[in-house]
């Protein structure tokens, strides 16, 4: 008989960083580790070591990542928009 397993190491809480998902334990996001490996071109041991989270963790959430492109791209946007807002509003005063 076949079992099928699941790794627990993602999670999403309304209440902590948006509802957007993240590391259990953390409040790290996966588009955080996702950033990081695509801006910083790290590979996951090094975001492993930046973090303190063990590896599994990182390539959980990449995983996660692969899973749900669409939607951590569309968050990152999102995030890339709003911190551009703040910068232009910022320097303007």
């Amino acid at each position: 008989m076949k079992t099928i397993e699941s790794i627990n190491l993602i999670y999403r809480d309304p209440s902590v960083r948006g509802g957007r998902p993240c590391i259990v334990g953390t409040g790290l996001r996966v588009m955080d580790i996702v950033m990081e490996q695509q801006q910083g071109e790290r590979e996951p041991e090094k975001i492993a070591l930046l973090y303190e989270i063990p590896i599994g963790e990182v390539y959980a959430a990449l995983a996660y990542y692969h899973e749900h492109k669409k939607e951590i791209d569309r968050d990152i946007q999102v995030d890339h928009e709003y911190i551009r807002r703040v910068k232009a509003e910022t320097l303007g005063r």
